[in-house]
Protein backbone atom coordinates (compact mmCIF):
# COMPACT_ATOMS: atom_id res chain seq x y z
CA UNK A 1 0.00 0.00 0.00
CA UNK A 2 1.45 3.64 -1.22
CA UNK A 3 1.28 6.35 1.33
CA UNK A 4 -0.25 9.74 0.27
CA UNK A 5 0.20 13.18 1.64
CA UNK A 6 -2.91 14.94 2.05
CA UNK A 7 -3.87 18.34 2.87
CA UNK A 8 -5.25 18.25 5.75
CA UNK A 9 -3.47 20.70 8.52
CA UNK A 10 -4.61 20.24 11.99
CA UNK A 11 -4.12 23.85 13.56
CA UNK A 12 -3.71 24.91 16.79
CA UNK A 13 -5.53 27.98 18.55
CA UNK A 14 -4.66 29.76 21.04
CA UNK A 15 -7.14 31.32 21.83
CA UNK A 16 -9.11 27.68 22.83
CA UNK A 17 -8.81 28.22 26.69
CA UNK A 18 -9.54 26.63 29.66
CA UNK A 19 -10.87 27.90 32.94
CA UNK A 20 -8.79 26.52 36.11
CA UNK A 21 -8.49 27.05 39.73
CA UNK A 22 -6.32 29.91 40.63
CA UNK A 23 -4.11 28.61 43.46
CA UNK A 24 -1.79 30.47 46.17
CA UNK A 25 0.94 28.32 48.26
CA UNK A 26 1.41 31.77 50.70
CA UNK A 27 -1.69 32.24 52.88
CA UNK A 28 -1.46 35.96 53.33
CA UNK A 29 -1.97 36.37 49.68
CA UNK A 30 -5.54 34.73 49.35
CA UNK A 31 -6.35 36.84 53.05
CA UNK A 32 -5.15 40.09 51.15
CA UNK A 33 -7.18 39.36 47.91
CA UNK A 34 -10.51 38.55 49.65
CA UNK A 35 -9.49 41.35 52.34
CA UNK A 36 -9.92 44.15 49.66
CA UNK A 37 -13.09 42.37 47.73
CA UNK A 38 -14.74 42.54 50.92
CA UNK A 39 -14.15 46.19 51.53
CA UNK A 40 -16.18 46.56 48.14
CA UNK A 41 -19.48 48.17 48.16
CA UNK A 42 -22.30 45.99 47.04
CA UNK A 43 -22.77 48.79 43.47
CA UNK A 44 -19.03 47.49 42.82
CA UNK A 45 -19.46 44.79 43.41
CA UNK A 46 -21.99 44.16 40.80
CA UNK A 47 -20.26 45.92 38.53
CA UNK A 48 -16.83 44.33 38.69
CA UNK A 49 -19.28 40.82 38.46
CA UNK A 50 -20.81 42.65 35.19
CA UNK A 51 -17.60 43.24 33.93
CA UNK A 52 -15.99 40.02 34.63
CA UNK A 53 -19.20 38.02 33.09
CA UNK A 54 -19.09 40.25 29.90
CA UNK A 55 -15.02 39.70 29.49
CA UNK A 56 -15.39 35.56 29.90
CA UNK A 57 -18.82 34.46 29.36
CA UNK A 58 -18.17 33.96 26.17
CA UNK A 59 -15.28 32.06 26.06
CA UNK A 60 -16.66 29.69 28.41
CA UNK A 61 -19.61 26.88 29.59
CA UNK A 62 -21.24 26.97 32.97
CA UNK A 63 -18.33 29.94 33.89
CA UNK A 64 -20.46 30.69 37.00
CA UNK A 65 -20.52 27.15 38.09
CA UNK A 66 -17.21 26.97 38.54
CA UNK A 67 -16.67 30.46 40.25
CA UNK A 68 -19.25 28.82 42.95
CA UNK A 69 -16.88 25.66 43.35
CA UNK A 70 -13.62 28.80 43.65
CA UNK A 71 -15.50 29.93 46.08
CA UNK A 72 -16.66 27.22 47.72
CA UNK A 73 -12.46 26.45 48.01
CA UNK A 74 -11.50 29.69 49.88
CA UNK A 75 -14.31 30.28 51.85
CA UNK A 76 -12.86 28.73 54.62
CA UNK A 77 -10.59 32.01 54.88
CA UNK A 78 -13.52 33.86 55.39
CA UNK A 79 -14.95 35.08 58.62
CA UNK A 80 -17.38 32.36 59.89
CA UNK A 81 -20.05 35.10 60.65
CA UNK A 82 -19.87 36.69 57.05
CA UNK A 83 -23.09 37.04 54.86
CA UNK A 84 -22.38 37.34 51.68
CA UNK A 85 -24.52 38.14 48.56
CA UNK A 86 -24.46 35.76 45.62
CA UNK A 87 -22.55 38.41 43.59
CA UNK A 88 -20.17 39.14 45.78
CA UNK A 89 -19.90 34.99 46.24
CA UNK A 90 -19.13 34.59 42.56
CA UNK A 91 -16.61 37.79 41.97
CA UNK A 92 -14.47 35.85 45.08
CA UNK A 93 -14.90 32.86 43.14
CA UNK A 94 -13.57 35.00 40.03
CA UNK A 95 -10.61 35.79 41.57
CA UNK A 96 -9.78 32.71 42.28
CA UNK A 97 -9.84 31.54 38.54
CA UNK A 98 -7.35 31.59 36.01
CA UNK A 99 -7.77 31.14 32.08
CA UNK A 100 -5.07 28.21 30.61
CA UNK A 101 -4.43 28.22 26.86
CA UNK A 102 -4.33 24.67 25.80
CA UNK A 103 -2.67 24.57 22.44
CA UNK A 104 -0.69 27.90 22.53
CA UNK A 105 2.75 25.72 22.53
CA UNK A 106 1.89 22.82 20.24
CA UNK A 107 -1.08 20.81 18.93
CA UNK A 108 0.55 17.03 17.60
CA UNK A 109 0.79 13.34 18.10
CA UNK A 110 -2.44 12.77 16.83
CA UNK A 111 -3.67 9.26 17.39
CA UNK A 112 -7.03 8.02 15.22
CA UNK A 113 -9.60 5.21 15.15
CA UNK A 114 -13.06 4.95 14.58
CA UNK A 115 -16.29 6.50 15.81
CA UNK A 116 -18.64 4.62 17.91
CA UNK A 117 -21.63 6.68 16.29
CA UNK A 118 -21.84 6.23 12.59
CA UNK A 119 -25.18 7.43 12.65
CA UNK A 120 -26.14 9.40 9.34
CA UNK A 121 -22.73 8.91 7.29
CA UNK A 122 -22.77 8.36 3.99
CA UNK A 123 -22.28 5.23 2.43
CA UNK A 124 -18.76 3.96 1.95
CA UNK A 125 -17.74 6.65 4.81
CA UNK A 126 -16.42 6.38 8.20
CA UNK A 127 -16.46 8.90 10.63
CA UNK A 128 -13.42 8.76 12.93
CA UNK A 129 -12.21 10.44 16.32
CA UNK A 130 -8.65 11.93 16.55
CA UNK A 131 -6.81 12.19 20.09
CA UNK A 132 -4.19 14.93 20.07
CA UNK A 133 -1.77 16.61 22.65
CA UNK A 134 -2.44 19.70 23.20
CA UNK A 135 0.77 21.73 24.79
CA UNK A 136 0.03 24.81 26.33
CA UNK A 137 1.39 27.74 28.66
CA UNK A 138 3.87 25.95 31.07
CA UNK A 139 4.60 22.90 28.64
CA UNK A 140 1.64 20.77 30.36
CA UNK A 141 0.36 18.58 27.93
CA UNK A 142 -2.99 17.53 28.31
CA UNK A 143 -5.30 15.61 25.64
CA UNK A 144 -7.72 16.93 22.89
CA UNK A 145 -9.97 15.89 20.46
CA UNK A 146 -11.33 16.45 17.26
CA UNK A 147 -14.01 14.55 14.98
CA UNK A 148 -14.22 13.97 11.03
CA UNK A 149 -15.01 11.63 8.17
CA UNK A 150 -13.30 9.30 5.25
CA UNK A 151 -15.37 9.18 2.01
CA UNK A 152 -14.87 6.24 0.12
CA UNK A 153 -12.67 7.92 -1.59
CA UNK A 154 -10.00 8.42 1.20
CA UNK A 155 -10.67 11.94 1.38
CA UNK A 156 -10.16 13.18 5.17
CA UNK A 157 -12.31 15.91 6.42
CA UNK A 158 -12.21 17.53 9.82
CA UNK A 159 -14.81 19.15 11.59
CA UNK A 160 -14.24 22.57 13.08
CA UNK A 161 -13.92 22.32 16.78
CA UNK A 162 -16.04 24.53 18.98
CA UNK A 163 -14.61 27.88 20.70
CA UNK A 164 -15.13 26.39 24.27
CA UNK A 165 -13.36 23.73 26.21
CA UNK A 166 -14.47 22.88 29.58
CA UNK A 167 -13.03 20.07 32.06
CA UNK A 168 -14.61 16.97 33.19
CA UNK A 169 -16.11 16.59 36.49
CA UNK A 170 -13.53 14.08 38.90
CA UNK A 171 -15.18 11.31 40.54
CA UNK A 172 -12.11 9.69 43.03
CA UNK A 173 -12.61 6.02 42.38
CA UNK A 174 -15.01 4.18 44.39
CA UNK A 175 -13.13 1.16 45.71
CA UNK A 176 -9.23 -0.16 45.48
CA UNK A 177 -8.29 -3.53 45.39
CA UNK A 178 -5.80 -4.37 48.45
CA UNK A 179 -4.17 -6.89 46.62
CA UNK A 180 -3.49 -4.88 43.18
CA UNK A 181 -2.46 -1.94 45.46
CA UNK A 182 -0.08 -3.82 47.27
CA UNK A 183 1.53 -5.07 43.91
CA UNK A 184 1.82 -1.15 42.41
CA UNK A 185 3.22 0.25 45.99
CA UNK A 186 6.02 -3.11 45.11
CA UNK A 187 6.57 -1.85 41.66
CA UNK A 188 7.15 1.90 42.52
CA UNK A 189 9.99 0.89 45.47
CA UNK A 190 7.45 1.95 48.33
CA UNK A 191 6.00 -1.36 49.63
CA UNK A 192 8.43 -0.80 53.28
CA UNK A 193 7.31 -1.63 56.70
CA UNK A 194 5.52 1.51 57.05
CA UNK A 195 3.10 0.77 53.80
CA UNK A 196 2.31 -2.57 54.94
CA UNK A 197 1.10 -1.75 58.31
CA UNK A 198 -1.54 0.85 56.68
CA UNK A 199 -2.23 -1.93 54.55
CA UNK A 200 -2.79 -4.81 57.43
CA UNK A 201 -5.54 -2.36 58.65
CA UNK A 202 -7.62 -2.53 55.02
CA UNK A 203 -10.35 -4.65 54.22
CA UNK A 204 -9.80 -6.31 50.98
CA UNK A 205 -11.75 -3.39 49.14
CA UNK A 206 -11.04 -0.22 50.41
CA UNK A 207 -11.83 3.17 49.61
CA UNK A 208 -9.77 6.40 49.58
CA UNK A 209 -10.85 7.79 52.53
CA UNK A 210 -10.06 4.43 54.41
CA UNK A 211 -6.63 4.54 53.07
CA UNK A 212 -6.26 8.24 54.54
CA UNK A 213 -7.67 7.19 57.90
CA UNK A 214 -5.01 4.63 57.84
CA UNK A 215 -2.03 6.69 56.97
CA UNK A 216 -3.25 9.70 59.58
CA UNK A 217 -2.95 6.38 62.67
CA UNK A 218 -0.37 4.91 61.48
CA UNK A 219 1.35 7.85 61.19
CA UNK A 220 0.94 8.65 64.97
CA UNK A 221 1.79 5.49 65.88
CA UNK A 222 5.11 5.76 63.94
CA UNK A 223 6.08 9.47 65.32
CA UNK A 224 8.88 8.03 67.08
CA UNK A 225 10.44 5.85 64.28
CA UNK A 226 13.35 6.21 62.26
CA UNK A 227 12.40 6.01 58.58
CA UNK A 228 10.82 8.01 56.04
CA UNK A 229 7.04 7.28 56.81
CA UNK A 230 5.49 10.48 56.01
CA UNK A 231 7.22 9.91 52.41
CA UNK A 232 5.59 6.79 52.00
CA UNK A 233 2.31 8.17 53.58
CA UNK A 234 2.37 10.77 50.50
CA UNK A 235 3.68 8.07 48.12
CA UNK A 236 0.40 5.93 49.12
CA UNK A 237 -1.91 8.66 49.16
CA UNK A 238 -0.59 10.10 45.35
CA UNK A 239 -1.16 6.56 43.85
CA UNK A 240 -4.63 5.79 45.00
CA UNK A 241 -5.63 9.46 43.62
CA UNK A 242 -4.19 8.52 40.56
CA UNK A 243 -7.04 5.94 40.09
CA UNK A 244 -10.38 8.17 39.52
CA UNK A 245 -13.31 8.86 37.22
CA UNK A 246 -13.87 11.22 34.40
CA UNK A 247 -17.65 12.89 33.93
CA UNK A 248 -18.38 14.55 30.92
CA UNK A 249 -21.37 16.47 30.37
CA UNK A 250 -23.50 14.64 27.78
CA UNK A 251 -24.13 17.13 25.61
CA UNK A 252 -20.67 18.74 24.88
CA UNK A 253 -19.60 18.30 21.08
CA UNK A 254 -16.15 15.88 21.31
CA UNK A 255 -13.50 18.87 20.74
CA UNK A 256 -14.79 20.28 23.98
CA UNK A 257 -13.90 17.57 25.83
CA UNK A 258 -10.33 17.88 27.27
CA UNK A 259 -8.79 15.60 29.74
CA UNK A 260 -6.01 17.78 31.82
CA UNK A 261 -3.61 16.58 34.59
CA UNK A 262 -5.66 16.07 37.90
CA UNK A 263 -3.55 13.29 39.92
CA UNK A 264 -0.28 14.06 41.37
CA UNK A 265 1.20 11.76 39.00
CA UNK A 266 0.17 13.93 36.10
CA UNK A 267 0.78 17.40 37.85
CA UNK A 268 3.47 18.17 34.64
CA UNK A 269 1.59 16.65 31.80
CA UNK A 270 -0.49 13.69 30.31
CA UNK A 271 1.38 12.92 27.01
CA UNK A 272 1.20 10.64 23.83
CA UNK A 273 -2.24 8.58 24.61
CA UNK A 274 -2.94 5.83 22.11
CA UNK A 275 -6.20 4.91 21.61
CA UNK A 276 -7.12 1.33 20.46
CA UNK A 277 -10.75 -0.28 20.37
CA UNK A 278 -10.83 -3.77 21.87
CA UNK A 279 -14.33 -5.58 20.98
CA UNK A 280 -15.52 -8.14 23.55
CA UNK A 281 -16.66 -11.95 23.23
CA UNK A 282 -20.33 -10.55 23.33
CA UNK A 283 -19.36 -7.61 20.89
CA UNK A 284 -19.22 -4.81 23.41
CA UNK A 285 -16.93 -2.44 22.41
CA UNK A 286 -14.57 -0.87 24.81
CA UNK A 287 -11.57 1.90 24.20
CA UNK A 288 -8.44 1.79 25.76
CA UNK A 289 -5.67 4.22 25.38
CA UNK A 290 -2.24 4.17 26.98
CA UNK A 291 -0.45 7.41 28.14
CA UNK A 292 2.36 8.79 29.38
CA UNK A 293 2.29 11.10 33.09
CA UNK A 294 4.91 12.80 34.33
CA UNK A 295 5.42 14.68 37.44
CA UNK A 296 8.47 16.71 37.10
CA UNK A 297 9.98 14.38 37.96
CA UNK A 298 9.02 10.76 37.22
CA UNK A 299 7.38 9.30 34.15
CA UNK A 300 4.55 6.51 34.71
CA UNK A 301 2.17 4.61 32.51
CA UNK A 302 -1.25 5.47 33.03
CA UNK A 303 -4.48 4.05 31.48
CA UNK A 304 -7.81 5.60 30.10
CA UNK A 305 -10.80 3.27 29.77
CA UNK A 306 -13.89 4.23 28.40
CA UNK A 307 -17.17 2.92 25.97
CA UNK A 308 -18.44 5.39 24.47
CA UNK A 309 -15.91 8.65 24.12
Amino acid sequence: MKAQRTSVVIQPDCKRVLFRPLQFSAEQRILKILARIMILSEAQVQTELQRVIADFGGRHHRLQQFFRKRFAAVRQHLPLDAALSDARKLLIGAYFTQEYSLESAALFNPSMLWHPDQAGVPEGSRRFILSLRATGEGHISSITFRTGIIDAECNISLDTPTRFVTAPEIVPDPQYDRALFERKLAELGLLDAFARRVLSGLDDAFALSDLEANCRFALRQARLENGNNEATARGMLALAASNYEMDFSPDQHLSERIIFPHAPSELNGIEDARFVEFVEDDGHRRYYATYTAYDGRVILPQLLETDDF
